[in-house]
This record gives C-alpha cells, sequence and structure tokens, in this order.
C-alpha cells in the first residue's frame, strides 16, 4: 500500500525568492566539464533516496537512481528529464519537510531539469532566450503578428486566388514559416545529440526493439501513473488527469501535423488547392487537432495554477505556462481563423494565427517544448539499461 502523507508546507513564502539548488558552484562551469552539471544539494537527496528505497516502484527514476550511485553529473543529468514530475514521492516521503532532511525531489529535478536544458541550448548565447521564456514568447509572438500585418497592408492583394492567398502568397508564408523551422530544427538537432553524448551509458546499443519500447512509453505515459495509483497533480490525492491531458494534448499535435501533411498532398500531388472545403480530410483533421490542443492546454494550465508549489519552482511554472499558453494560442487563434476565412477580418485572423505559429517554431529549442526530445533519450536510454 502507498503512505500518503499532508501536503508539506511550502519551502518559500509569497514574495520571498527561491534559493539556487546549486550551492557548489558548479553550475558556473562548462557544461560538458567534469562535474559540470552537478549539485551537491541533488546528490544530496537522491543518495538518501537510494538508502531508502521506499519510492520504488513510483516510477524509473529511483531504479535508474540505484543504477548509479555515484551520480555524476550526466547521470544528475539523465534523472532530471527521466522525471516526469509525477510526485507522488514528495507526498509519499517521510522525510519531506516540515522533516530536517527536508527531501523534495520534484523540485530538485526540475531545476536540475532547468539548468540541464539551458546548458545544451545551441547557440549558448540564446540560453538566455530559455532562461526568460516568457518574455522571448511575448517579443516573437508580437513581432511576427507585427511583421505579417505589415506585409498584409504592404502587399496588393491579389484577385486572381481565393482564400489566404489573396493577401499573402503561398510561397511567402512557406518561406516565413522554413526560415524559423530550419534553424530550430538544426538547433535542436545540435542540442539533442550534446545531450545523448552526454548521458548515453557506455557501449550503449539502440535496437528497433528498445526505440518502439521507448514510443510506447511517451504514447502511454508510463511514468505518469504513478505506479498504478496515478499522481499527486494538485496535492496529496491520486489522479489520472495530468496523464490525459498529457496524451490528448499529444493526439491533438498529431492531428494538426497530419491535417498538414494532407493539404501538401491534396496542393503539391493532386493539385487542389487551399481552402478546402469543411468536410474535408484536412480541415477535419486540423479541426479535431485544434480543439483536442485547446481543450488539453486549458486543462493543463488550470492544473498549473491550482496544484501546490511546493514540488516546483515559480521558474518553472512560468516557462511550462508559457508554453502552453503559446500552443493554446495557435490552436484557438487556427480555429478562430477556420470559421471567419469567409469574412472581412480574414487578414487580421490569418496575420495573428501566422504570427503564433512562426513564434512557435523558432521558440522550439528555446522554450519548455526542447525537454520532449531529451525526454525521450532519457526513455531510450532506461530501456536500454532495464
Amino acid at each position: 500500500m502507498f503512505k500518503v502523507k499532508s501536503p508539506p508546507p511550502p519551502l518559500f513564502q509569497r514574495g520571498e525568492k527561491e534559493k539556487p539548488l546549486f550551492t557548489d558552484k558548479e553550475h558556473e562551469k562548462p557544461p560538458f566539464e567534469k562535474g559540470g552539471l552537478g549539485g551537491f544539494e541533488a546528490r544530496r537527496v537522491l543518495n538518501i533516496c537510494n538508502v531508502c528505497g521506499y519510492c520504488n516502484g513510483f516510477c524509473d527514476v529511483f531504479d535508474a537512481a540505484q543504477r548509479r550511485p555515484a551520480l555524476t553529473a550526466a547521470d544528475l543529468a539523465h534523472l532530471a528529464h527521466l522525471c516526469h514530475g509525477c510526485r507522488n514521492c514528495l507526498y509519499s516521503c517521510q522525510y519531506a519537510p516540515p522533516h530536517e532532511f527536508a527531501i523534495n525531489v520534484p523540485r530538485t529535478l526540475t531545476q536540475m531539469r532547468q539548468h540541464s536544458d539551458a546548458a545544451h541550448i545551441w547557440p549558448p548565447a540564446f540560453a538566455g532566450a530559455f532562461r526568460h521564456s516568457a518574455m522571448t514568447t511575448l517579443l516573437l509572438t508580437s513581432g511576427a503578428t507585427a511583421l505579417l500585418l505589415g506585409l498584409i497592408w504592404l502587399l496588393e492583394p491579389n484577385p486572381n486566388v481565393r482564400g489566404f492567398y489573396r493577401v499573402l502568397s503561398l510561397p511567402l508564408m512557406v518561406w516565413l514559416a522554413v526560415i524559423p523551422l530550419s534553424w530550430s530544427a538544426l538547433a535542436l538537432a545540435i542540442g539533442w545529440r550534446r545531450y545523448w553524448r552526454f548521458t548515453r551509458p557506455n557501449a550503449a546499443l539502440v535496437t528497433w526493439r528498445i526505440l518502439w519500447l521507448a514510443l510506447q512509453d511517451v504514447v502511454l505515459m508510463r511514468n505518469l501513473r504513478g505506479g498504478g495509483h496515478g499522481c499527486n497533480d494538485i496535492d496529496e490525492r491520486f489522479s489520472h488527469l495530468r496523464r490525459r491531458l498529457h496524451q490528448g494534448l499529444l493526439a491533438g499535435l498529431g492531428l494538426s501535423f497530419a491535417a498538414t501533411l494532407t493539404a501538401m498532398f491534396y496542393h503539391h500531388a493532386l493539385g487542389w488547392n487551399a481552402p478546402y472545403s469543411i468536410a474535408s480530410i484536412p480541415v477535419l483533421l486540423g479541426t479535431s487537432g485544434g480543439i483536442a490542443i485547446a481543450f488539453a492546454t486549458t486543462g493543463l494550465l488550470a492544473l498549473q495554477w491550482r496544484g501546490d508549489l511546493t514540488p516546483t519552482t515559480r521558474s518553472a511554472r512560468t516557462a511550462n505556462s508559457t508554453v502552453l499558453l503559446l500552443l493554446w494560442a495557435v490552436a484557438t487563434s487556427g480555429l478562430a481563423l477556420l470559421i471567419g476565412r469567409e469574412s472581412a477580418a480574414m487578414a487580421l485572423l490569418l496575420a495573428l494565427h501566422l504570427g503564433v505559429v512562426i513564434a512557435l517554431f523558432a521558440l522550439l529549442p528555446y522554450s519548455k517544448l526542447v525537454h520532449a526530445g531529451y525526454r525521450i533519450i532519457a526513455l531510450v536510454i532506461e530501456r536500454i539499461e532495464r
């Protein structure tokens, strides 16, 4: 049976600044030096967990930590990304605050994860954009939307075409999306490659079976099951809501991607130009995906702000909320554009939607979204070792 305690008191009061996790100055070293991602507090907490062993079975983190008694910098980075923030360990821990050991694994690994993500940003000069993701998102979204509004105002409408292409040509829209997306793909590939080389086990062999099992872990979100009882999404009560909302978000993104691929096939292979009818496959897929994303992000935002702050940090919650709001804006602006595509407001709606989409593409390596690749790598490594 699982032992459940009352939620521990907050570690800091309103208005009080968060205390940094890393007290040994190791975070000031270059990220790939030996120990450059370490921290005395992270090692202290996980060493106690390795001795205790009570939370083994909640998720993969604790079994993986026991296989890593040295808790090197690479070990800590791996464990931080393997942690899904389930929070069961905090509410079940007999050494959680106000105990003098003050064990808070979710918060410790959250700070470790934030530090690791920033350390693997490429180029490193852009790490500040990640640390201040809310301001970066606001500036990029505003700038991209203003650029599109300016282009629509400057360019003459083309009366010979229908729909969106009347105000912005297809090649122009494609290039506006391809440029930031290409840069982001390069930055993500470099960052993820560095992380893989930093955390991979010696003689790691990745097979198709390993990839298939890791993909199942991603889709089923096994580490958000809390050992079967669910996670502590808001407080000490068990729930599967956050896992289901994440799965809904993943499904919505998949449907939206499928809609884009289908529209590309219609345009390039069949010669059918947009806009497509409401009953067409691209519109049905895109509408379903947009509704799923909007619903899931709304639910996750509600959980974010209703939940106890003790297992996380204000900076992490801000980063999470920022990317959820951006995804919500992409989904809702797309749905609004679908509804108003034949109205006089079409040009404005198009600028708003493309503006947030361009910002999303540009922010893929410099927002919370970057964690998706690191987490998949962590799950692959876990499958290799099991």
